[in-house]
C-alpha cells in the first residue's frame, strides 16, 4: 500500500472529533465504512437506548461519526 500513511490505532486516542452526524444508524455505518476503505479509523458513537429500542426521536437515533482530530480535514473532504 504504497502511498498511504501508517495510522496509530484509534483505541490509543483521546482526541476525537465528530466529522458526521446522522439520524439513525445505516447513514452513519456507511460513512464510517467510506472513511475506513479510505485508510481513516473511524467509530461510531450513540445512545443505546435509541439503537435498543429503534427509537428515532429526541436525539435518541442520532449516531455521530469520530475521527481523530488528525484526520478531521481529510475525513470531511471524503464525506462531501
Amino acid at each position: 500500500m504504497e502511498g498511504k500513511k501508517a495510522r496509530r490505532p484509534m483505541s490509543n486516542d483521546k482526541d476525537l472529533v465528530v466529522v458526521y452526524r446522522s439520524n439513525g444508524p445505516l447513514a452513519a455505518e456507511v460513512v464510517k465504512s467510506k472513511l475506513e476503505s479510505a485508510g481513516i479509523p473511524a467509530m461510531l458513537k450513540y445512545e443505546s437506548a435509541g439503537r435498543t429500542f429503534g427509537l428515532t426521536i429526541d436525539g435518541l437515533g442520532e449516531v455521530s461519526v469520530l475521527v481523530r482530530s488528525e484526520d478531521e480535514e481529510e475525513a470531511r473532504e471524503l464525506i462531501e
